[in-house]
């Protein structure tokens, strides 16, 4: 994990950034954005690497879509441990207020809210154009408030996944909220000059000072 503190003493919260397919390093920027915002708000950001090396190896090595989906299908469970996992760490912290959140990009807000759904640690989820698993969602029983946001002009995660999560959310009782974005494509908030990049940072981090802040002051 890389960590980015908010400034001053006392205890805070947390929010683990969850990656999508690419990893960290191609997008780097576009998560730091996230992390310094949220931190700049008061709230502690990590940066969360939950591929393993071998990870790395194997999807070096996939050329077709339908190998990519069918080793993370595979692996979805492991890297939900391994977010759980961060998150213990992260809590065991003496600046740990224990309220942490996650924020889930593409394959992230994947894994973010099956983590989520499994681990009821965590006390908000912030997903950008992802959905849930197919094979975790008949086991959903919970999930923390949502919020998701997502382009409608998607070609990667069509707005129908984002969508269906907003939905199961709602099923299990959750306040689950979607933004919707006219005319944008997969990761439009990676881009320094679309100005719908800096609504949605100051979105998320408007909902999580809401859901792990506002609750403790």
């Amino acid at each position: 994990m890389t960590r980015y503190a908010a400034a001053g003493a006392g205890k805070r919260p947390g929010v683990l950034i969850l990656h999508g397919a690419r990893g960290v390093e191609l997008r780097r920027r576009a998560y730091e954005r996230y992390a310094d915002a949220l931190a700049s708000a008061g709230t502690d950001a990590y940066l969360v690497r939950y591929y393993s090396p071998a990870d790395d190896r194997a999807l070096a090595t996939i050329t077709t879509r339908e190998q990519r989906v069918a080793y993370q299908t595979e692996r979805f469970d492991r890297w939900f441990e391994r977010v759980s996992s961060a998150a213990t760490a992260i809590l065991a912290q003496p600046e740990s207020s224990g309220r942490v959140g996650l924020l889930g990009f593409s394959l992230g807000g994947y894994v973010a809210a099956g983590t989520a759904a499994r681990d009821n640690r965590f006390a908000a989820l912030a997903v950008l154009y992802g959905g849930m698993p197919d094979n975790a969602a008949s086991r959903v029983r919970r999930l923390p408030p949502l919020l998701e946001l997502h382009g409608d002009a998607d070609q990667n995660v069509p707005l129908a996944r984002g969508e269906a999560l907003v939905k199961l959310a709602r099923a299990v009782g959750a306040p689950a909220d979607q933004v919707i974005y006219p005319g944008r494509a997969h990761g439009f908030d990676f881009s320094d000059d679309d100005p719908m990049a800096a609504d949605a940072t100051d979105r998320v981090v408007r909902f999580f000072r809401t859901r792990l802040q506002a609750a403790r002051e």
